[in-house]
């Protein structure tokens, strides 16, 4: 790049920060001035529920880098409480307000990257700017929540949303000792999930005292006296509180492009190219502001994660300097801590897939292996959910939750998808193995032999859902002891290790649909069974994912 190249960015944080620090390690000579409108221009905006939580005791934790770090390291200006209010795409500059002086400057730039960010959603609900109500998205919305805990005494809290940040917040609130409701208008927390997968999620919540309230909607909030809120709900329900968390999504920040002129997607994001270009050449845009391909579905999505965001303003800075990158789309992996349990996932859920008309040439299995090997001490299982292509095996997505090891095997899944695997291809994996880590054949490995077995031809499967009012005869293999304690209605009970003594009873003319509580033992029943000319299939995952699937119906 030549000398005395300006280029502007607005917004710091993910996006912008990387963008900035990339572009300074690639060019000494271009000149790099960062806009951010509040005080901090990089901080752990994923960290501001633990503070709250007072898991990361101070605040200046949350500090990545500082405007003194930025200049004294990479030679980046920082501009703090300073807002950019509007583009001007001919002239090339920017007007900027300074908010501290209440002073109007404009400047000039060759090359100017947004990283706007997202805006919490705030609903226009009778009494919603009332003190005691909070959003959580900056350093200073933690602050003021944790000030609000300590001065106010509260005891209670109410969580209005079961996204990341209300199962976070939620988490942290009950750890700090609080009386915690969550508030959810869908029939499940953590709806980018499939509803089976969350139900533990809603168990674990409810054992720990959380008053899990879900279909059910906010319909305006009344003050009280000693700092109490009132919270209205739709079903006629009131909850006094100490504190409401309003945690109900975020919209991009693309006012200040759609004033420009610049491309807005459908999705609602700013539109850009693979190279993080917008419709004007000179205008780049990164992080959560922008719509972004999803790999998987090929849809334009939006995304409102800091690893993609990262990844994003460092493709930028290449780009800017010349060099040749782009971002190859984001599938959305993710993870959450929600008390005693970690979900976790990668790619589209079933949901997703059935809405976007993408689900029939797709099938699924779950599993329920241990995080590590069984004959070693405090193993704990861990529920997943593969879903894969039925024409080339090729993997979609993978969802997990369990209190253990969740989130390296979606680490693990994430790759895959990112290099086009199929579930051949997990069977192969080599993962490292020691008892206390997992087990020679590790969970990734199993859930690929089952999938690889079902698109050998190896077994047919059968879902639970798919199967009310069956015809087909369902056979529990569980030991007798299994079955009395409980069953499927109607299931007929032959243990496995009584199968092939007592197959004579069992109707050749007739469907058979093995379970048992996993899905091991009915998957041996299947292929020993269908070598004598019976037509089996085995239900996945067993009669755990019935009481799954039995519990989400439940909530419909």
């Amino acid at each position: 790049m030549t000398d005395h190249k300006r280029i502007l960015i607005v917004g710091g944080v993910a996006g912008g920060a990387s963008c900035a620090a990339r572009l300074r390690r690639l060019c000494e000579s271009v000149q790099i001035i960062m806009f951010d409108r509040g005080p901090y221009v990089s901080f752990a905006n994923c960290g501001l529920a633990y503070y709250v939580g007072d898991v990361i005791k101070k605040e200046e934790n949350l500090l990545i880098a500082t405007p003194e770090l930025f200049r004294q390291r990479f030679n980046i200006e920082v501009r703090l409480k300073s807002e950019v209010t509007a583009i001007d795409r001919d002239r090339r500059c920017i007007q900027v307000r300074d908010l501290a002086k209440a002073t109007t400057y404009t400047e000039r730039y060759d090359e100017l990257v947004l990283s706007p960010g997202a805006l919490p959603l705030r609903p226009d609900l009778a009494g919603i700017d009332l003190p005691g109500i909070f959003s959580l998205r900056t350093i200073p919305d933690s602050r003021m929540l944790r000030n609000w805990i300590q001065d106010c005494q509260a005891a209670s809290a109410v969580v209005i949303g079961g996204g990341y940040i209300g199962m976070e917040i939620t988490e942290n609130l009950v750890r700090r000792g609080l009386k915690v409701s969550v508030i959810e208008r869908e029939n499940q927390v953590m709806s980018v999930a499939d509803p089976e997968i969350v139900t533990n999620i809603h168990t674990s919540l409810i054992r720990q005292g959380v008053d899990l309230c879900l279909n059910e909607s906010v319909t305006g909030f009344e003050p009280d006296k000693n700092h109490i809120l009132k919270v209205n709900l739709a079903s006629g329900r009131q909850i006094k509180t100490g504190l409401v968390v309003l945690c109900i999504g975020v919209q991009p920040e693309t006012q200040l492009a759609r004033e420009a002129g610049l491309e807005i997607g459908e999705s609602g994001g700013i539109r850009v190219t693979s190279e993080m270009r917008t419709n004007d050449s000179k205008i780049f845009a990164v992080g959560d502001a922008i719509e972004v391909r999803d790999v998987v579905t090929g849809q334009d999505s939006l995304i409102a994660l800091a690893g993609p965001a990262n990844r994003q303003g460092r493709i930028a800075a290449d780009v800017i300097n010349g060099r040749t990158s782009t971002f190859r789309g984001a599938q959305a992996t993710s993870v959450v801590g929600i008390l005693d349990q970690v979900l976790a996932f990668t790619g589209p859920s079933e949901n997703r897939l059935k809405r976007l008309g993408l689900w029939g040439r797709m099938e699924k299995i779950y599993l329920h292996p241990g995080h590590h090997a069984a004959y070693y001490p405090g193993s704990s299982p861990i529920t997943i959910k593969l879903i894969f292509s039925k024409d080339d095996g090729r993997i979609v997505s993978f969802q997990a939750v369990g209190k253990a090891g969740v989130e390296k095997r979606v680490d693990v899944i994430a790759m895959a998808i990112q290099k086009r695997a199929t579930v051949f291809d997990l069977e192969e994996a080599e993962l490292c193995y020691a008892p206390q880590f997992g087990s020679a054949k590790d969970p990734v490995n199993v859930a690929g032999m089952i999938a690889a077995n079902v698109m050998r031809g190896d077994v047919a499967l059968a879902h639970w859902e798919d199967i009310t009012g069956t015809s087909s005869l369902i056979v529990d293999v569980r030991n007798p002891s299994e079955y009395k304690k409980d069953h499927v209605k109607g299931a007929l009970n032959l243990p496995l290790d009584q199968l092939r003594g007592r197959m004579g009873e069992l109707p050749k003319n007739r469907e058979i649909l093995f379970y048992c509580f996993v899905g091991q033992r009915s998957y041996y029943a299947a292929r020993a069974l269908g070598q004598y000319g019976f037509k089996v299939k085995n239900i996945s995952g067993g009669f755990k994912t019935y009481l799954l699937h039995k519990e989400a119906q439940s909530l419909r």
